[in-house]
């Protein structure tokens, strides 16, 4: 990429790339709509075939399993062979899994057909963002065309209720899943027209342990921080997180050792993605953390069913929309680290508003306050996406896509798991302290365990309903101030970090930072050694 302070001319796309963006918007949008309608058709579903708690569980949980798990390894499959290949398999995967889930005649069918979903869902995603970082060059087509992208999947969470609340007044729980078959056709139909191919020639052969690995890393990480969330610091919790990052850290020895390795490390010695993957999983953990919260709220404290949840979360999620367009016009006043910085700060304003909502009549500020929150999250959002993508060389963004979604992806499960239990432990708390005498200790145990079972319980005490809320809206209190605390820690990294990386100067390098040596044995003495800028370098081989 240039050095800040040169430009470089670059293409500017046409009539035919923004058609096309709409094409990589399609499966985005569905896949999003997929996930939200998915809660609200699974009481019908289970009492149709007879699910488990269990059973639930799964079909819930597999396709974020597998959709991290795999992350990677699409991503390096499409630099391999194509990203609108994988684009393709993708569409006619989930088409055909989708049809599967929305005839399942058993539980275990269903997982299976999920299952597939999160597969087809893990080679989709990459793909589109690598192709819309290869359709438009020019930075600034490129932070526009990005931020629609990215507002599909937010467009989709808030009309996913919407719709399925439609579907499933008037059709079966399968119909739910029937939405991405003519989509997805659709996208067969026209892609190959529309969207160009992009490889890398180069690409050596994959290596089938590394992908093994890195698929058992991200599922035992992702499982334990699961369980860490729902049962606390239990034994299976921990037994799991310890074992991802064992097999993690033997996956990135082997990286280091292999010729053709599927996740070539040398992408981190860029200041820039390096900067911009952490900030993507920190503010995703927070951002995860809190909507958790915001969703019990509106389900439980106010007791809304989820479709009217949905048109309540409605404000919040346009007002993130509104700021994934914004944040690419302002880097031309501001560079990036300062818009991102002025997100966070946004953020924690959002965060102090939420710190202050009360259990009664706490609805408006609750909205006002996620709505404050999210608009400031939309500008590092969308712009440490441009930052990941402008800053990977060519023939590695689907690599860099694949890092930038997992990163996402697991710093919303470590944001549930950490700030999820900061929660429950203050509600276990303050309801032990105020928990009425008249309710048994039994019964206050069992709603110590969540704020929906107390509401469970509430129908034969009634007294234990207003000290639950309370107590759970204490908590909510405590995880936004801490929230804030951090978010300010993030804005101060985020201005440093990227003080002088200008978007509008940004275009992608002609090759990654090559070895000294083509040498598979070689020293791996300073993979990692940080860069203080994006121009290319040389840094030691793998090993």
């Amino acid at each position: 990429m240039t050095t800040e302070g040169t430009t470089t001319a670059v293409p500017r796309a046409g009539r035919r790339e923004w058609i096309g963006l709409a094409v990589l918007c399609l499966p985005t949008l569905l896949a999003s709509v997929d996930l939200t309608v998915l809660y609200l058709a699974l009481p019908h579903l289970s009492a149709d075939l007879g699910a488990s708690t269990t059973q639930q569980l799964w079909i819930v949980d597999i396709f974020g399993f597998l959709t991290s798990g795999l992350l990677v390894t699409m991503g390096t499959l499409g630099d391999r062979f194509g990203n609108r290949r994988m684009l393709l398999i993708s569409s006619a995967a989930f088409a055909a899994a989708s049809l599967l889930a929305a005839y399942s005649t058993t539980p275990e069918m269903l997982i299976g057909a999920r299952a597939l979903l999160g597969v087809a869902g893990a080679a989709g995603m990459p793909a589109a963002l690598a192709l819309i970082t290869h359709m438009f060059r020019d930075p600034a087509q490129r932070g526009v065309a990005i931020a629609s992208w990215m507002s599909c999947f937010m467009g989709g969470l808030m009309l996913g209720p919407l719709v399925g609340g439609i579907m499933l007044e008037y059709f079966w729980w399968g119909s739910a899943f029937l939405l991405a078959v003519p989509i997805m056709l659709l996208v067969l139909a026209v892609a190959p027209v529309l969207l160009p191919e992009h490889r890398n020639p180069g690409a050596g052969k994959l290596d089938l342990l590394s992908v093994a690995m890195s698929l058992v890393a991200m599922i035992s990480l992702v499982y334990g921080l699961k369980k860490l969330a729902q049962d606390g610091f239990t034994a299976p919790a921990l037994l799991a997180m310890v074992f991802g990052v064992l097999v993690g850290v033997l996956f990135v020895r082997r990286q280091r050792s292999l010729t053709d390795p599927l996740l070539d490390l040398r992408l981190f010695s860029i200041a820039t993605l390096r900067a911009a993957l952490i900030l993507g999983l920190l503010v995703s953990a927070l951002n995860g953390g809190a909507s958790l919260l915001v969703t019990q709220f509106l389900q439980v404290i106010e007791g809304l069913s989820p479709l009217r949840a949905g048109l309540w979360l409605l404000p919040p999620s346009l007002a993130m929309i509104i700021a994934l367009f914004l944040a690419p016009g302002l880097t031309a006043k501001l560079k990036a680290g300062r818009v991102i910085a002025l997100g966070l700060g946004i953020g924690v304003v959002g965060y102090l508003i939420l710190a202050q909502v009360e259990s009664v009549d706490g609805l408006g500020l609750l909205v006002a306050g996620f709505a404050v929150l999210l608009f400031g999250m939309g500008l590092p959002s969308s712009l440490g996406t441009m930052l990941v993508m402008g800053a990977a060389p060519p023939d590695k963004v689907g690599s860099a896509s694949s890092l930038q979604q997992t990163s996402n992806e697991f710093g919303i499960s470590i944001g549930i798991a950490t700030l999820g239990s900061i929660g429950m432990a203050t509600y276990r708390s303050e309801l032990a302290d105020t928990v009425p005498g008249t309710v048994p200790s039994d019964v206050a145990e069992a709603a110590g365990e969540g704020i929906a079972p107390a509401s469970v319980l509430s129908a034969q005490f009634p007294e234990l309903l207003a000290p639950a809320r309370a107590a759970f809206t204490v908590g909510l209190n405590n995880v936004a101030w801490v929230s804030a605390a951090l978010m300010i820690g993030l804005a101060v990294f985020a201005y440093f970090a990227l003080r002088n990386t200008e978007l509008s100067a940004m275009t992608p390098p002609t090759d990654i930072p090559q070895p000294a040596e083509q040498a598979p044995a070689a020293d791996a003495a300073g993979v990692a050694a940080g860069r203080t800028d994006d121009t290319p370098q040389t840094v030691p081989p793998h090993h």
